[in-house]
């Protein structure tokens, strides 16, 4: 049933986070970046941190081990990523489909942070060669122009790299930092903390309220990024990682493009094309390369010999 439930939260995790490309896009229409990215923490951080002071046995984190692991959290998974990635994809240069192939290679990136800080969770020469094949799967189903990746906009590209960086090292340290707490109370304070850095750094680049046009579409955008991939998603998140480690979880960005496709088709009226199911088959076959021992111990539980 663990099997099960890991798979069932990674995918609902790929979906809440392949289809917020769909509402960054369209909020970004309507916001200033960061304070965009801040105002997001700020619904999400007050609802994690409600949700935190009634679920968890202890919702304020306690002694340097444990707020050590929410400044991990609040300054490399929440502020530093979204604050790279959003200005990154205020640039008109910087398409979704580029910006998925430069965050795709998160994994690629975790696992470099990992054999520094975590000798236990390196992967095998064919768990390299299964994270390289889904690699090329999501860069497939992208379908950027090879012209245009290093044309104009180049700075802001960088700055979407910085984002995938910032967001594996955060990954690798928060399951290196020596401290035991609930996820709820970790993730509301690391929301919380991570928004008003957000909000100092959007003051200092001169953003303010003023620059906000309010509309339906703009409510939405921000209520389902708060809600649904901040709020819920980094709750599935955390969970995860307990479970399967950075390298494993961190495949979601593999797969969470499928989902932004079909949510673009869905709500966009976006083609599915060929590239699109090619990229989707090469990120299957490197999953189950990434994951061929728990593929051939659930088969030989079933009967299935392999």
């Amino acid at each position: 049933m663990s099997r099960y439930r890991n798979l069932s939260l990674f995918l609902l995790l790929a979906a809440l986070w392949g289809s917020a490309f769909m509402a960054i896009n369209a909020g970004l229409a309507y916001f200033p970046p960061v304070l965009f990215a801040a105002l997001r923490y700020d619904v999400a951080g007050v609802v994690m941190l409600a949700y935190a002071w009634h679920v968890a046995d202890d919702p304020i984190p306690r002694g340097r081990g444990e707020w050590t692991l929410v400044a991990v959290g609040a300054v490399l998974l929440i502020a530093a990523y979204h604050v790279f990635l959003f200005i990154g994809e205020a640039d008109p240069a910087v398409t979704s489909a580029i910006a998925a192939v430069i965050v795709s290679l998160s994994p690629v990136l975790t696992t470099v942070f990992a054999r520094a800080f975590l000798p236990s969770e390196r992967l095998t020469a064919i768990g390299v060669i299964g994270l390289l094949v889904g690699l090329v799967g999501a860069v497939v189903l992208a379908a950027p122009d090879p012209g245009n990746l290093t044309g104009d906009g180049t700075f802001a590209k960088f700055l979407v790299f910085l984002a995938a960086a910032a967001f594996a090292l955060g990954s690798v340290l928060t399951r290196a930092v020596d401290a035991k707490m609930e996820i709820e109370t970790m993730e509301a304070w690391a929301m919380v903390l991570g928004a008003v850095i957000m909000h100092a750094v959007s003051f200092g680049m001169g953003e303010s309220m003023a620059d906000v046009t309010w509309t339906t579409e703009a409510l939405l955008a921000l209520g389902y990024l708060a809600i649904g991939a901040s709020a819920i998603g980094f709750l599935v998140y955390f969970d995860l990682l307990e479970r399967l480690g950075p390298i494993e979880i961190n495949l979601v960005s593999y797969v969470a493009p499928v989902f932004a496709a079909v949510s673009g088709w869905i709500f966009l009226s976006e083609g599915i094309t060929v590239t699109t199911v090619a990229g989707f088959l090469l990120i299957c076959v490197g999953f189950a390369l990434v994951k061929r021992e728990a593929i051939r111990s659930e088969l030989r539980r079933r009967g299935v010999g392999v």
